[in-house]
Order: structure tokens, then sequence, then C-alpha cells
């Protein structure tokens, strides 16, 4: 998930140096769209963890 939003960045910055405005706005939302997925889910699983550490698994 994490690459997908570096990448979608990466065309974005690719797309703004070029001139492309809407393409790179549209990659920008993209990717901070993705990295705030990989965010939620990368908490959720460190807290399942931590959870799953307690009980002796």
């Amino acid at each position: 998930m994490l690459r997908w939003a570096i990448i979608a960045l990466i065309v974005a910055i690719i797309a703004a140096v070029l001139g492309f405005g809407g393409i790179a706005g549209a990659a920008t939302e993209i990717a901070k769209i993705l990295f705030y997925v990989f965010l939620v889910i990368f908490i959720i699983v460190l807290i399942m963890s931590f959870m799953g550490r307690g009980r002796g698994v």
C-alpha cells in the first residue's frame, strides 16, 4: 500500500514538473488517500500485535 502511495506521489511530481496541473492534482490526492489508508491499517496491525503479545501468543 505504501509503495502505491509513493508511486502516485512520484507521478504527481513528474506531472507537475511537466506542466500537467490536473493530473498532478489528481495523483496527489490519490497518494494522500493511499497513505492514510496505509497509516490506518498499520496502526490496527500494531495494536493487534500488542494485544496478542499480552495473551502469550
